[in-house]
């Protein structure tokens, strides 16, 4: 049975920003473009932006925007789920921004002093959803589907923002899920699925808005229980502070909010 409809996807999207309306989006966008203020970028050299897996596709789009406003910067990214992003940098991996897929991962840089504790900046949120492949071949219509265990289900590893997320669901629905494997990225979970390796694989919906035809979608009314929210922040010690600044500036400001709002997150 197709769940992957609009609506379904528009209803989760709307959870979010109800949910979340009542804090005010950060306004800041990077600083105006050499063409729009008529004056020289001050900007030049990269940055590395290490970026949760989840964010690829938007950060990609951003990375561009950003590039176009500072001719002289050029951004590098890295995707890879939170938790691993988290050890390279700890271990001393060169970046200048880090975002996250939740703040548990965040406040771990926070707390070993790698990002200063008042820099992290909410910029989005994101709930899961059931991504089957194609024709729904296990037959997959709801989050309790999955304790089958002959549906071949794939999930998020515990320490990765997604795998907590579905930890919570299970715990919030009383559903146990009999993983046929746990994965360190949603990217990961999605491949599982679009390769026709699981029946099942749980992800976030902009993955699935993303995916396009390569998957369908079950909504999962009890995703609630288990927003995800997504900070971002400098890495202290950057080698380019201003140009970092302004990366998380586009982030969090109007531009950011469209490109995320257009793929499916919600507003922090």
């Amino acid at each position: 049975m197709r769940r992957a409809t609009t609506a379904v996807l528009a209803a989760a999207a709307l959870l979010l920003l109800s949910g979340c309306a009542g804090q005010a989006a950060p306004s800041g966008d990077a600083a105006p473009s050499a063409a729009s203020s008529g004056t020289a970028d001050s900007l030049e050299g990269s940055i590395t932006v290490f970026a949760a897996a989840s964010l690829k596709a938007t950060f990609t789009e951003l990375a561009q925007e950003f590039e176009a406003a500072h001719p002289g910067v050029t951004v590098e990214l890295s995707f890879a789920g939170s938790s691993d992003l988290v050890t390279q940098i700890t271990e001393g991996a060169p970046a200048d921004v880090f975002a996250s897929a939740d703040e548990k991962n965040m406040a771990k840089l926070t707390d070993a002093g790698l990002v200063d504790a008042g820099a992290p900046v909410d910029f989005a949120t994101n709930v899961l959803t059931i991504a089957v492949p194609p024709g729904n071949p296990g037959t997959v219509e709801a989050f309790a589907d999955l304790a089958d265990p002959a549906v071949r289900t794939v999930i998020c590893a515990a320490q990765v923002p997604c795998g907590a997320a579905t930890a919570t669901l299970e715990t919030a629905t009383g559903v146990t899920i009999p993983a046929v494997s746990e994965e360190s990225s949603v990217t990961d979970v999605l491949g599982k699925v679009t390769s026709g390796e699981a029946d099942a694989g749980l992800v976030y919906v902009t993955d699935v808005v993303a995916a396009g035809d390569a998957v369908e979608g079950v909504d999962i009314p009890e995703a609630a229980e288990a927003v995800n929210t997504y900070p971002i922040a400098p890495v202290a010690g950057s080698q380019n502070e201003a140009a970092a600044q302004a990366f998380v500036a586009l982030v969090t400001g109007s531009t950011g909010r469209d490109v995320l709002t257009a793929a499916g997150f919600g507003a922090p």
